[in-house]
């Protein structure tokens, strides 16, 4: 496993970056194998990059798109994670709809749309036993929750499905499964805002509790992980105490921002 932690300027600079990497792994995947599997976050911080890949020239013919999780809700509620990402991206470009790949949300049962949407993925990727995603995007609450794992909840613990159900606050949400998460090929978490730092101190201290702070169960069996992160975010972080303090980027020396590093070619 890989790890990359970037502390961009602002908002804007994250979603730059975020930009660039997302296309260079989507061109690497196609070259590699004639497609890319992506599977997207929700929530405000992705949108803008949404908003900005809809304005790329990419073969959207070899690009299949899933989603990490969603709410349990229909998919033209205003809460929708596809929703979003339909309005900002997908409808914004010449995608074949069999290409696009919703989480199920009208079976009046969450378990039971998890389990159809753990069907599509197993007939979609064959016989792996965990599904390689080329790109998984993730975003994280100032709970320290992503995807839909949150905090001491039993959908944490899920090992033997790749799509579970999260809850939050009573209401159900259909979710990836920590193993589905960290098998991917490349992870990529957005986090924005002064609001996530208290979160982001923990996680990234070596021995932080995942259970706690579910973010940091995010380990790729072998991929790269990528942490992106404003300056508002990043700001209490440094090389010191994090669990990125080996990277050997001379650009890690920096104690407050933490210029961008190489996209590497795996």
């Amino acid at each position: 496993m890989t790890k990359y932690l970037e502390i961009l300027d602002d908002q804007l600079e994250l979603i730059k970056r975020s930009r660039r990497i997302v296309v260079s792994r989507i061109q690497e995947a196609i070259a590699r194998r004639g497609i890319c599997t992506i599977a997207l976050a929700g929530g405000s911080t992705p949108k803008p990059l949404y908003e900005k890949l809809a304005q790329e020239n990419l073969p959207w013919e070899q690009i299949h798109i899933f989603w990490g999780d969603e709410r349990y809700v229909p998919a033209d509620h205003p809460d929708s994670n596809q929703r979003m990402a339909r309005q900002a991206w997908l409808d914004q470009v010449p995608m074949p709809p069999n290409n696009i790949h919703p989480m199920p949300t009208d079976a009046a049962d969450p378990y039971l749309d998890a389990a159809t949407y753990d069907a599509t993925l197993r007939a979609f990727f064959g016989d792996q036993t965990w599904p390689a995603f080329d790109i998984i995007l993730l975003g994280m609450g100032d709970d320290g929750h992503t995807a839909s794992l949150f905090p001491q909840t039993a959908a944490l613990a899920v090992s033997d499905r790749l799509i579970t159900v999260g809850e939050k606050q009573g209401e159900p949400r259909l979710t990836f499964t920590v193993p589905l998460i960290n098998a991917a090929h490349h992870i990529i978490f957005l986090v924005a805002g002064h609001n996530k730092q208290e979160a982001l101190q923990q996680i990234f201290h070596s021995e932080a509790d995942g259970f706690a702070y579910p973010s940091k169960l995010i380990e790729p069996d072998h991929g790269i992980l990528w942490w992106l992160l404003d300056a508002a975010a990043g700001d209490r972080l440094t090389p010191h105490d994090t669990i990125y303090q080996t990277n050997p980027h001379p650009a890690l020396q920096n104690k407050t921002i933490l210029s961008p590093v190489p996209i590497p070619r795996s």
